[in-house]
């Protein structure tokens, strides 16, 4: 099968299709035939080196965390799952191929209305922003949350996810990208390039804060969530695209009794990840059925076009996810 395969660590250049042996599905496995995989920052910072796939490093090591597509074999175990049936997931690497195995009990249904090559740019993103403003951080109908990079795919999806909780959101973003955030629906927007985030959160809480922070970015956006944040708020850190050191003031923290979250999908035990996975199914997913939620699609490259796809997703230009079709 064929499969994006990074030869060495560096520059969009390491990224090669070669052909690579397919894999095999185990008792409680399937092997899905990708339609379409979808870019994230991890497969960024996996290319130079910096976040490899947990577990011993493949013989090829292959990126990509997400992926939709038509089941093709079922483990001996496997019985909620057939083959032809229209799936998409989450996956700790290997997703940039023509198959991927994975276990039967992380797979997810196309929802219904969604095109499969589509749905590609869902299972990342929406599992996310579900974990870490729902989950862990406990937002709720009538809560108010703070988003930083809103136009990113975890930005668009958690837009809507809090509108359809019933709970108002604040994101951040660049200046191009203010008009699509509003349009999806934010309560609050705040181009950063020409206002503080904490102050125009303040003033739209009356000062009271937010119930829960999602930050991508860390270094000094910490400080500042904190003074976004209500008493008994809670950060929860999925990344730090902007520095990976923070300094702020312990005295802040503290009359908030507020919590500072980090947490990654990738490297959870896979319990853990079922966990996650069954949630969204339940929680989630009949909300794309009914039409409140759906994938933001930015842009698409062929396979073979890779390296186009991590350098454009290197400039910040994209509004919602970058999928790459198979």
């Amino acid at each position: 099968m064929r499969a994006v395969v990074i030869t060495e660590y560096g520059s969009e250049d390491v990224l090669d299709v070669q052909e690579v042996p397919e894999p095999v599905a185990g008792p409680d496995q399937v092997v899905v035939g990708v339609s379409a995989s979808a870019m994230n920052r991890a497969d960024l910072l996996q290319r130079v080196g910096q976040y490899p796939a947990p577990g011993p490093k493949p013989e090829f090591e292959i990126p990509g965390l997400e992926y939709s597509g038509v089941i093709l074999a079922v483990g001996s175990e496997v019985s909620a799952w057939s083959t032809g049936d229209a799936v998409m997931g989450i996956v700790s690497g290997g997703a940039m191929a023509e198959m991927v195995v994975t276990h039967e009990r992380m797979l997810q249904p196309v929802p219904r209305g969604i095109d499969v090559a589509d749905a590609a740019a869902i299972p990342e993103v929406f599992m996310t922003a579900h974990d870490a403003l729902v989950t862990q951080g406990a937002l709720r109908s009538g809560g108010r949350a703070l988003v930083h990079a809103g136009a990113s795919g975890v930005g668009t999806a958690s837009i809507q996810i809090a509108r359809a909780l019933g709970a108002e959101i604040a994101v951040t973003c660049s200046s191009s990208k203010v008009e699509a955030c509003r349009n999806l629906g934010a309560d609050l927007v705040v181009d950063y390039t020409a206002n503080d985030f904490s102050e125009a959160v303040d003033d739209w809480t009356s000062g009271q804060g937010v119930d829960v922070v999602l930050d991508v970015i860390g270094g000094d956006y910490l400080a500042k969530n904190i003074k976004s944040l209500k008493v008994q708020g809670r950060i929860v850190q999925v990344g730090v695209m902007g520095a990976p050191v923070a300094s702020f003031a312990l005295g802040a923290l503290l009359p908030k009794r507020a919590s500072l979250i980090g947490t990654v999908l990738r490297s959870r035990p896979i319990e853990q990840k079922i966990e996650a996975n069954q949630l969204f199914i339940s929680q989630l997913l009949p909300r794309f059925d009914d039409g409140s939620l759906k994938p933001v699609i930015d842009s698409r490259f062929p396979l073979e076009e890779i390296a186009g796809a991590h350098a454009y997703m290197a400039t910040n230009a994209n509004i919602g996810k970058i999928l790459i079709d198979l």
